[in-house]
């Protein structure tokens, strides 16, 4: 006996009527932008048109690649070192990528007056100096490299103490630093070379929290005989936030005299945290090249007259100390901005 088959009853679809009728039409409805975005979303997928086209590398796909070729020229030889020991292709990649995350992201650098730093050509730009630890000095050469539109690389004068120091002594020739003398700023700014000093040395890093932003005395002036000399503009740069990364309390003498430092700093986490006392405060620095001073327009005969040199040193001095006081007046807080 035949089984009977049991009929199946669907729901009528009214496209399939209008397909035998003959009437069926095309019909659109335009999505909204948002109807368009919670589709995309909802679709987990990326738009028609904003795909990543084939072959293309992705931002982690070109930081490798610059990490492999870097290290190909290191193992080849293939950079060049001049004679003062400065390495750019290192500086590039090894030391600039290390200050960076204190640059943008802990201490917030502001830079102001950046146009008043020339493209190229020589020039000198003095700075304050305070902190207990020069890291003013490192956030200086990175604002000039990052921010400048000629990503100018600053050749730092240093104290002899600095290069005596092991692996930072061989870091800062490779960065570009040199000795603090006459010779050698001649020799870098008659090159076409931007070049930065601290004329305040240890007396400004080392100074008490109490004497923040009163600038010490700058020296004999031999940066200002130096670009006299050479005829290059002097750049006054004014530099706020460093002063409370490491708020100097007091000083052990005793253990500075013994270490061979100018001085031991107690601050209000060091020693006490001991290695944790190191890091900084994220303070919100502020630092701002002023206009150049031009010697080219000053006889350079009067290199050599020390009242020509005192003058134009208490010139710039005064010009930094201004300008440091109305960056103090103008800023919320030393952790806000």
């Amino acid at each position: 006996m035949t089984p009977r088959r049991r009929a199946v009853h669907r729901p009528a679809d009214p496209r399939a009527d209008e397909e035998r009728a003959g009437t069926t039409e095309a019909r659109v409805i335009p999505l909204r932008v948002e109807d368009r975005r919670t589709a995309w979303s909802d679709a987990d997928e990326v738009p028609p048109g904003t795909e990543p086209e084939d072959g293309v590398p992705g931002p982690w796909e070109e930081a490798l690649a610059d990490v492999l070729a870097f290290l190909r020229r290191r193992m080849e030889g293939d950079y060049a070192v001049d004679e003062f020991g400065f390495d750019a292709d290192l500086t590039e990649n090894v030391i600039l990528p290390a200050l960076r995350p204190l640059y943008r992201s802990w201490f917030r650098v502001e830079t102001i007056g950046m146009d008043n730093v020339p493209d190229v050509g020589g020039a000198l730009v003095v700075a304050n100096h305070s902190g207990t630890l020069p890291l003013d000095s490192l956030m200086a050469m990175v604002a000039l490299h990052d921010d400048h539109p000629a990503q100018r690389h600053l050749r730092m004068l240093g104290a002899d103490l600095m290069f005596q120091l092991p692996v930072v002594g061989a870091l800062a020739r490779k960065q570009g630093s040199t000795l603090a003398c006459m010779p050698d700023a001649e020799r870098l700014m008659s090159s076409g070379e931007l070049v930065g000093v601290w004329p305040e040395g240890f007396k400004g890093i080392g100074k008490p929290f109490r004497d923040r932003y009163k600038l010490q005395r700058f020296g004999r002036g031999g940066f200002v005989a130096a670009a006299l000399r050479t005829g290059v503009p002097i750049i006054p740069c004014a530099i706020v936030g460093a002063e409370e990364i490491y708020p100097k309390i007091g000083d052990i003498k005793p253990l500075a005299r013994l270490l061979g430092a100018p001085y031991f700093p107690i601050t209000p986490l060091f020693p006490l945290f001991g290695p944790l006392g190191l890091v900084p405060l994220p303070s919100k620095w502020y630092i701002e090249f002023g206009e150049p001073i031009r010697t080219d327009e000053i006889d350079r005969a009067d290199a050599d007259d020390p009242m020509t040199v005192f003058n134009l040193t208490d010139q710039v001095r005064e010009t930094i100390q201004h300008t440091l006081y109305r960056l103090l007046s103008q800023r919320r807080s030393a952790f806000f901005g």
